[in-house]
């Protein structure tokens, strides 16, 4: 029986009643739960009201969620040893407070930036001198062996990141992908942003990830403030979390189409993911479906002259797509160019903690959607869409599942009655949180598990808010998917995950 909580998706609890373990009971509960099928949602570290005290928080799913806590110690054996699902988060726990995991195989740092507790030497660097990109990177030794690197700097509109290739002729041998050059410290504006501009921060996390940060965010707020959301804000929000997946997977389906130059079905869908960016701008003035979402509710209501035009619309472009995902998966030389390419297994995924379509594509069915599902999800049938092979097809096929089942989630609820009081922007909501509490929210993102934590202090302060993105899961997923191809399939394979490099370089 473990020892851990179990705790409501978007509920809140009292701090005092998350368990607060002994080290080595907490360490001993969390591995089991690991080993048994569980995973990691969050495990941070974080000050108490008495800043001489650091504790650790985990949150880990079964099928429940399950939260406990410690003290943290100044170092520790390292979990990742064991279990490796813990391997970034340990990481991020020894950047930000200096705490060192003992042992950890790969221990470098997450995104350049001092410890908020001003420990120097926990990598052996000197963070005030420190140059992101300035350590020894991973090598294979040999004669035949070379390297090569790309980025941080990339040609067109794109993030800063480096991948570095270990290669023998033109196969891959490793591949190390290196971020963090764009630390914003997101986090840290949640402290000491106005309540009104929490919002804000929440949707431009990641931009194509509005809804599903900004999502996050507004029910943990309203999980603190006790603020029960009326059912038709629920079936907006549901709509427009599905048009952010359907935009984004139509994307990533022509972007595949290019690197493969398959140029009509490219063209077509780049089109066609314009339109569905459009119809996020007919529910809220906003292509990506920003100022839509709020505590409390949605700020624009769906009458019956914006639900008319979604209804034409979607029926308009729903027989455009299907034939568009014919003529992709019908091409034998699409098929021949993304079967077998850069697959990552089943077991891998699972050791890697893989979610979202790169996790389905390799066997795993969770879908937050319907496990933990919030909003109008209770109500709908969410399809597993795991595929067996782990492989660029699986990865495109799970889109392509996906697009149609959002298409068809989208009219469901088109005919349902809406009615609504939209928000206004400011609301108190967020100005009265319950102290001395705490909330997690997880939703299905386009990429997988979006999830915020949020601890408040004795005064009703954010005392910690902590913010996971898909692409911290999945980004050594990709590395993965490299192992034994040759480099000329990069492309092809980092377009078929996808990943965000400001979800990650928080």
């Amino acid at each position: 029986m473990t020892q851990f909580l179990e705790i409501t998706n978007g509920g809140k609890v009292r701090r005092d009643t998350i368990p607060h373990l002994d080290f080595a009971v907490f360490c001993d509960h969390a591995l089991s739960i690991i080993k048994n099928g569980g995973k990691v949602v969050h495990f941070f570290a974080y000050e108490d009201n008495d800043k001489d005290r650091v504790k650790f928080l985990a949150v880990l799913r079964t099928d429940v969620l399950l939260a406990a806590g410690c003290d943290a110690p100044e170092s520790y054996p390292a979990l990742t040893r064991t279990c490796e699902v813990f391997h970034l988060f340990e990481r991020e726990i020894a950047e930000q407070f200096g705490i060192r995991p003992e042992g950890h195989p790969w221990l470098k740092m997450v995104r350049y930036h001092e410890n908020q507790r001003q420990v120097p030497d926990v990598f052996g660097n000197d963070y005030t001198e420190d140059i992101p990109g300035n350590y020894d990177y991973y090598r294979v030794a040999g004669d035949e062996i070379h390297e090569v690197a790309v980025g941080p700097v990339h040609a067109g509109v794109i993030e800063p990141g480096h991948f570095r290739f270990n290669c023998i002729g033109e196969r891959v041998l490793h591949l190390e992908i290196q971020l963090g050059y764009q630390h914003r410290g997101v986090e840290n504006l949640f402290y000491t942003a106005k309540a009104k501009q929490l919002p804000l921060l929440a949707e431009n996390i990641a931009g194509d990830t509005t809804i599903g940060h900004g999502l996050c965010m507004a029910q943990a707020v309203e999980a603190l403030a006790s603020v029960q959301v009326d059912e038709g804000a629920k079936i907006i929000r549901t709509i427009a979390l599905e048009l952010e997946r359907l935009a984004n997977h139509i994307g990533d389906l022509g972007a595949l189409c290019m690197d493969v130059a398959f140029l009509a079905p490219a063209n077509y869908f780049g089109r066609i993911r314009g339109d569905f960016l459009n119809l996020s701008l007919l529910l809220c003035g906003n292509r990506f479906g920003k100022g839509l979402v709020r505590p409390g509710g949605v700020r624009f209501t769906l009458d019956d002259d914006i639900r008319k035009t979604l209804d034409e619309r979607i029926k308009e472009l729903k027989p455009q797509v299907e034939h568009v995902l014919e003529l992709i998966f019908s091409a034998s030389t699409v098929r021949a160019r993304f079967e077998g390419c850069g697959r990552v297994s089943a077991k891998d995924a699972q050791h890697l903690g893989l979610v979202g379509p790169a996790g389905r594509a390799s066997g795993i069915a969770y879908d937050a959607r319907r496990c933990f599902p919030t909003e109008y999800y209770p109500h709908l049938s969410i399809a597993e869409n795991a595929k067996p092979t782990g492989d660029v097809l699986d990865r495109a096929m799970v889109r392509r599942d996906e697009v149609l089942q959002s298409i068809s989630i989208i009219q469901s609820l088109i005919d349902k009655p809406v009615y609504t009081r939209p928000v206004e922007e400011g609301t108190r909501t967020l100005q009265s949180l319950a102290p001395f509490c705490f909330a997690v929210t997880v939703n299905e993102g386009w990429r997988g598990e979006v999830s915020h934590a949020v601890l408040t202090d004795d005064f009703g302060n954010i005392l910690r808010y902590k913010v996971k993105d898909p692409s911290f899961h999945n980004w050594n997923g990709l590395a993965m998917a490299l192992r034994d191809t040759g480099i000329s399939d990069f492309p092809l394979n980092n377009k078929s995950f996808n990943l965000s490099y400001c979800g990650f370089d928080l």
